[in-house]
């Protein structure tokens, strides 16, 4: 059991100094390693896996956040061989160029050092942290929560014992106890942590961002629409709605409030028919209400509220903005958005440009699913979360966001006037 936190974080430290040395083909060695391990060892993870999942309400949002399967363990796994196999965000020339008075100077990337994840009911954070961290030459400081804990105790059992094969040092991932107290020790590390990333729900995010001393990258809630415009294709945009809402809605990147031309609003049930299928509760505003009354299940169609719209449901649940013009649509987004990803269906080209410029979001996406906000779906191998802020990263973010930068100087002797 860990009681000293400043100890550990000596530790990492002194790891993250270490891991600096290490060649990039050991580093890739090690990610298969672990993978093939993990894969050796699915039964156990499964069940540890399974202790979490019996604390938990099956009807408990997070539960399907927290469920792992053979199939998503082989996918985590496919995601940390992948990364392996990706070059290496170290060593970049970022700018290059010389001074009048001789000096060259050198613009290179450069791991942060030691990075503390802080996250919730999602075991796969384990191994993607991990991943991420280890080919960025990061230590990573990962702090999960109490419903995942043996889970994500089966997943660092197996990081550590192939570091310790590998001869790397084992301090170069490590978990803490879920006591919150840990959590508030993290975030005021000053010295000791170079970067905290949260990783969860908003209520997490808010406190991180309020009570951190050391730096922090938000990955944001996401409260993400899709707005069918009155040039919209009926099928694209049946297909789209369905994907975005039900492909997990447990998800950060799932659809939370489709936003409607009024022009459309006969077509609004064939819409949303196929979501009846996994029985989603659609909260309407007095309009789609109207259109959909009768042809959508009854028992499923509830009134909007205020409090339906700028909601993250994480569930099967959505809302509906009948919206008379596109930049009502807009001013819609702009109010509730929480920058994460935002969607239009149209066949406008004039529209299409206009959302995209217009639309201040990490993601915004043309006739596509919100659901392809991930950075395996972006080709990143894996991410460490969706970054909803505009310093540093913003978007899915995977090795080159866990990098900065420094400058490299030489001359042969320039002094300065």
């Amino acid at each position: 059991m860990i009681t000293d936190l400043s100890h550990i974080l000596d530790n990492a430290r002194a790891a993250a100094n270490k891991l600096n040395l290490i060649d990039g083909s050991v580093i890739d060695r090690v990610l298969c390693a672990v993978a093939d391990e993990a894969d050796r060892q699915t039964g156990y993870i499964l069940q540890e896996n399974r202790c979490d999942l019996e604390r938990m309400d099956e009807n408990d949002p997070r539960y399907d956040r927290l469920m792992l399967t053979r199939e998503r363990l082989a996918g985590i796994t496919a995601d940390m061989r992948r990364v392996a196999t990706l070059p290496s965000p170290l060593g970049r020339t970022l700018a290059s160029f010389d001074r009048p008075n001789g000096m060259h100077i050198d613009k290179i990337s450069v791991p942060f050092g030691v990075v503390g994840i802080i996250y919730e009911a999602r075991p796969n954070v384990t191994f993607d942290v991990f991943s991420l961290c280890l080919k960025s030459g990061n230590v990573c400081i990962l702090k999960g929560g109490s419903d995942a804990a043996c889970s994500n105790r089966a997943l660092m059992n197996i990081i550590n014992k192939v570091l310790i094969s590998h001869g790397i040092d084992s301090n170069t991932a490590v978990l803490l106890p879920n006591e919150h107290s840990f959590t508030d020790k993290l975030l005021t590390a000053v010295g000791k942590v170079d970067l905290v990333i949260p990783r969860g729900s908003s209520r997490l995010i808010d406190y991180v961002r309020q009570h951190a001393l050391v730096p922090v990258i938000e990955t944001g809630a996401g409260i993400c629409h899709t707005y069918f415009d009155e040039a919209g294709d009926l099928e694209k945009g049946r297909n789209i709605i369905f994907n975005a809402k039900t492909r997990r809605v447990s998800v950060c990147n799932a659809l939370d409030c489709l936003i409607v031309h009024r022009k459309r609003l006969p077509e609004l049930p064939e819409l949303c028919a196929p979501l009846a299928e996994k029985k989603v509760v659609i909260y309407a505003d007095p309009q789609a209400c109207e259109a959909l009354a009768g042809k959508y299940p009854d028992e499923l169609l509830q009134p909007a509220t205020d409090e339906s719209f700028g909601t993250e449901f994480l569930d099967y649940k959505m809302a509906v903005k009948t919206v008379g013009s596109f930049d009502e649509a807009l001013a819609h987004i702009a109010r509730y958005s929480s920058k994460h990803s935002e969607c239009i269906v149209t066949e406008d080209e004039t529209r299409k440009q206009q959302f995209a410029r217009q639309v201040d979001a990490a993601c915004v996406y043309t006739n596509v699913s919100t659901a392809f906000t991930d950075g395996g779906q972006f080709g990143f191998g894996a991410e460490i979360g969706i970054s909803t802020q505009k310093l540093h990263a913003r978007g899915p973010m995977a090795l080159p966001e866990l990098t900065t930068y420094k400058y490299i100087i030489s001359g042969n002797g320039q002094t300065r006037q």
